[in-house]
């Protein structure tokens, strides 16, 4: 269940949360607790609500990526914030640990991405291909390690498993994802974090930023 240290940032509007590594977001199969589950038993046995609890999933993280996610509490910010989402006013950076270590200091990546059922994943394709969708990312590198090279990432687009499948593309897949080529085994999902989130707050129209710490995993990388 979540803990108090894992919310972010709560009000009548929003719930703002830290998500750990394994969890996905929503819609987990019955064997399997989602986020959205133990977001409503939280706020359930918070406000000792009786009946069902209301959250809008306006934003999401794959199920081995961790950090800020955006919950709405009514559906008001939920139509409110979707919306943001769509007219790309909410703004979202993320950090990474790849494999490669020759990376320029920044570079912005734009491929062309579609469904691969076949193979459960995402791929890059033609620009005319049928079902592509334009995808850009924009990275700067962090820092230079011993066994990864760490990347702050900005995305001009929100593209399913988009960082995975560019920062694969372009030669230095994130560890631990193998999925995406990843050699590399990394102890707890993978290296993969929504390090901050700024929106507009639905009601009182304030900016808001929200920011999530480094899981713990990543510091034996970082020297």
């Amino acid at each position: 269940m979540l803990r108090p240290k894992q919310i972010l940032y709560e009000d009548n509007h929003l719930l703002v949360i830290n998500k750990p590594a394994g969890l996905v977001t929503q819609g987990a199969s019955s064997d399997q607790i989602s986020l959205g589950d133990q977001a409503k038993h939280y706020l359930k046995t918070k406000y000792q609500k009786p009946g069902n609890v209301y959250l809008g999933f306006v934003s999401r993280l794959d199920k081995l990526t961790t950090g800020v996610i955006l919950l709405a509490r009514t559906s008001k910010a939920a139509a409110r914030l979707t919306e943001a989402f769509k007219d790309r006013k909410v703004h979202k950076t993320y950090q990474a640990l790849v494999e490669k270590t020759d990376l320029p200091d920044s570079y912005t990546l734009t491929d062309f991405l579609r469904k691969n059922d076949a193979a459960r994943k995402m791929e890059t394709c033609h620009p005319e291909a049928k079902n592509g969708q334009q995808a850009v990312l924009h990275f700067q590198l962090l820092n230079h390690y011993k066994s990864a090279t760490h990347l702050e990432i900005k995305l001009e687009t929100g593209r399913k498993h988009q960082i995975r499948v560019q920062l694969s593309n372009f030669g230095c897949p994130i560890l631990g994802d193998r999925k995406y080529n990843s050699t590399i085994s990394f102890s707890n999902g993978i290296a993969l974090h929504s390090t901050q989130l700024t929106i507009n707050h639905p009601t009182t129209k304030e900016q808001l930023t929200f920011k999530a710490p480094l899981p713990n995993e990543w510091n034996s990388w970082m020297q």
